[in-house]
């Protein structure tokens, strides 16, 4: 009986593992409309355009698009900036931002309509105007793309 308990113990820990591995949020579930979040916004690096997004697509300056670390692909979003009022409707199309306090990046031509790309980060808020569709998921064959830093949202 005691030259079970080592395997039993093992079999315990690997289960354990897996289970606190798996994550609780799931990017796909779809948002309600409506719901709002204040934080950062920032936008793209030129060094992004051409490249692959989480959802496949190829980045480009010209799409009013935006990263979101856990809104569903295709989601439509009014973002506000909240000291001048200025105000775009984006499509979230890839995963992200992973800096501590910011909540969506934004696509070059979105940052320009909000006034964004001379000061490069600014508090808004986001609205949730439609919760995006099946045909807008990701594809299982889109690369991941890891950008570091804190992955927690109130979403």
């Amino acid at each position: 009986m005691h030259r079970r308990a080592p395997l039993f113990t093992v079999i315990i820990c690997l289960g354990l593992m897996v289970a606190c591995a798996t994550g609780t949020t799931s990017p796909t579930a779809d948002a309600p409309r409506g719901m709002t979040d204040r934080g950062e916004a920032s936008y793209y690096a030129d060094k992004f355009v051409g490249r692959q997004t989480a959802s496949g697509e190829v980045y480009t300056h010209r799409k009013l698009t935006a990263a979101h670390r856990t809104l569903p692909f295709g989601t439509r979003v009014r973002v506000t900036r909240l000291d001048n009022g200025k105000q775009v409707t984006v499509r979230i199309n890839d995963r992200g931002p992973f800096k501590r306090g910011r909540i969506i990046d934004l696509s070059k031509s979105a940052a320009r309509q909000i006034d964004l790309v001379t000061a490069g980060v600014t508090d808004v808020e986001i609205e949730v105007l439609n919760g995006g569709d099946a045909s807008s998921r990701p594809r299982s064959d889109a690369p991941e793309r890891d950008r570091g830093g804190d992955t927690s949202t109130s979403w």
